[in-house]
């Protein structure tokens, strides 16, 4: 069997948007998928906002820090899904790539940041489902 795949999510600044994603994953596939997330910008701590909304779908992502993109990071990932970072993230060929559009939840209100934590739920698992086939 292969190794485990490695995905990481991008976004600027690391506090909301990657986290909330690694988050879903690591809940969802377990020790099945191994998850990094970074920022090419990275705050100094996650959006408390981000961090509440996590918390009513049973998900404490308050103990992690926002971590800065290295190129190590993406070059060790088999799917690297970027979230608003634009041309800032590193390009390596032969890698997997998906940009996903969304809202961008810094100094948002609770109820916008929980259309945002849902829309990266679905697509979570719809990655998930497609990296570990039934």
């Amino acid at each position: 069997m292969a190794e485990k795949p490695t995905v990481l999510f991008v976004c600027v600044h690391n506090a909301g948007r990657s986290q909330m994603a690694a988050g879903f994953l690591e809940a969802l596939a377990g020790d099945r998928v191994q998850v990094l997330s970074a920022g090419t910008a990275p705050k100094d701590q996650i959006n408390p906002i981000a961090v509440e909304a996590m918390a009513e779908e049973g998900i404490d992502i308050a103990g992690r820090s926002p971590q800065v993109l290295s190129t190590e990071a993406v070059q060790e990932s088999d799917v690297v899904v970027t979230m608003g970072c634009g041309d800032e993230c590193p390009y390596f060929p032969g890698k997997r790539y998906e940009d996903w559009e969304l809202a961008d939840p810094a100094g948002k209100d609770l109820p916008i940041v929980r259309e945002v934590r849902d829309e990266i739920r679905r697509r979570v698992e719809a990655l998930l489902s497609e990296l570990l086939p039934a």
